[in-house]
């Protein structure tokens, strides 16, 4: 169960951008080129969880 534990840790990744992103919109002087990154690397990370859950559902049909 490698895809499901790295599933998890990625799970757990996006959660943490989420909140990074969410802490950086309520302060103004945040600057947009940091806000463009955690978006950036968040959609990345919520692309793998959808790659890796496809692949994981066509194993198990």
């Amino acid at each position: 169960m490698a895809i499901q534990a790295h599933l998890v840790e990625l799970e757990r990744k996006h959660k943490v951008l989420e909140s990074e992103l969410h802490e950086a919109l309520l302060h103004p002087s945040t600057d947009d080129l940091r806000i463009a990154e955690l978006k950036r690397r968040k959609l990345m990370v919520k692309d793998e969880i959808e790659r890796l859950r496809q692949v994981t559902t066509e194993t198990i049909h």
